[in-house]
């Protein structure tokens, strides 16, 4: 690939705002540090490590479901405010929408949140979306569940290791009939079970493309 998508991303005018959205280990981070590094974009990442629910959480789903989406819900609001008030372009890794779309729908509908708890937290994003503008782009990134776990198992989190299979394929099929149903903007599906966006360039490459033609072409949605 020429060095013309680069530079049209990283050298344009406009400020752009990109999320990297996806499952648990579909590679999100991954991507969005390599896309700050190469772009130039300000990166914004997941609260994982100095998140005060997680480990709790995974241990406990039913205890902890409410405390940990209201503590992503606020972390994710500021982020996305934040970012909205950056001159500079920005990726971030997961969304707002994903944790109501996804992740809450996800627990109230397995029954680990109550339901009295969901309408309160369905409350509150829909009081906090109407202060929020859409991103420039979505990339949705799909893995399957095998796939998944191999890069769960990689990464090495020990409070990830025990995540149940049932669990993240369930969080697919959210993501699934969430990206069928997304109409905020311009949005990108990449399959990456067979995509090394790390290590590979010319992947890497590849994907810059079709980011850089789904933000310039009006209506356009490209598969990788």
């Amino acid at each position: 690939m020429s060095e013309l998508a680069y530079q049209q991303l990283a050298n344009t005018s406009n400020r752009l705002f990109v999320v990297v959205a996806g499952n648990i280990g579909s590679g999100k981070t991954t991507l969005t540090k390599k896309l700050s590094e190469q772009l130039g974009w300000k990166p914004h990442f997941e609260s994982v490590q100095d998140n005060p629910y997680l480990a709790d959480f995974y241990d406990d789903m039913s205890r902890w479901s409410f405390p940990l989406q209201v503590y992503f819900l606020n972390h994710r609001f500021n982020t996305h405010k934040e970012i909205e008030s950056m001159q500079a372009s920005s990726v971030q890794d997961r969304s707002i929408y994903e944790d109501a779309n996804i992740f809450a729908r996800s627990l109230y509908e397995q029954g680990k949140l109550d339901e009295r708890d969901y309408l309160n937290y369905k409350n509150l994003y829909d009081s906090m979306i109407k202060y929020l503008s859409p991103p420039t782009l979505m990339v949705f990134l799909r893995r399957s569940v095998p796939k998944l776990q191999e890069r769960i198992k990689l990464r090495g989190r020990d409070y990830e290791q025990a995540i149940p299979e049932e669990y993240l394929s369930s969080l697919n099929h959210y993501y699934d009939e969430w990206y069928k149903s997304y109409n905020l903007g311009k949005s990108l599906i990449v399959d990456t079970d067979e995509l090394d966006f790390l290590d590979n360039e010319e992947h890497f490459n590849r994907l810059v493309k079709r980011i850089w033609d789904s933000i310039d072409q009006k209506d356009m949605f490209f598969h990788f």
